[in-house]
């Protein structure tokens, strides 16, 4: 009798634990899934949040601070923006059709002031997503000729190339902010 009692309390004590895990499976069979981002969808996606990081960096780093450099042989930080947001035409250029432009690096010199350079980094970002847009999805699957490797690719493939660019530019100006004893706006505690 005993044995019964205690099999039983045992499958209670079980069927007590499992039933939250059930509820939870069983709610979640009943919500539709969300179908997959087209092509285009995904790469804008991804091009629009490396965008939205970069911005915030050009407009939250302090203007005094702007050719900061962690060590003397380094970019400064408004050199590092400029260098994301020009390499950014190496791909909206080639993804409309045109030549890739004339230099890497946009001077300093152009872009005095910090208004200038937000202006330059959010007109990259949003040249770049109106590319894309124009591209649609059957646009992100043809070919172009990258000129650097002088080989065919994938516009998508392009795309994501930059963006990967935009986010290693993103992390190393994260550690200019640190080295200048500052917090970057993605490190900082949400509202």
């Amino acid at each position: 009798m005993r044995r019964v009692i205690c099999a039983v309390a045992v499958m209670l004590g079980i069927g007590v634990l499992t039933l939250p895990a059930y509820a939870q499976h069983a709610t979640k069979k009943d919500v539709a899934i969300k179908p997959a981002p087209s092509v285009s969808q995904a790469v804008l996606e991804a091009w629009n949040d490396i965008g939205r990081k970069l911005i915030a960096m050009a407009e939250d780093f302090p203007e005094d601070k702007y050719d900061f450099k962690p060590t003397p042989s380094q970019s400064g930080f408004a050199e590092k923006l400029l260098h994301a947001a020009g390499a950014n035409y190496f791909f909206t250029n080639l993804a409309l059709g045109l030549k890739p432009p004339p230099e890497e690096d946009p001077k300093r010199e152009k872009y005095k002031t910090k208004a200038d350079v937000v202006a330059f980094v959010k007109k990259s970002f949003a040249d770049g997503a109106a590319a894309i847009k124009t591209r649609g999805n059957k646009g992100m699957s043809s070919l172009v000729v990258d000129p650097d490797a002088h080989q065919e690719t994938r516009v998508s493939d392009l795309a994501y190339g930059l963006i990967e660019h935009s986010g290693e530019q993103y992390g190393q100006l994260a550690v200019y902010y640190r080295v200048a004893g500052l917090v970057p706006p993605e490190s900082r505690p949400k509202k």
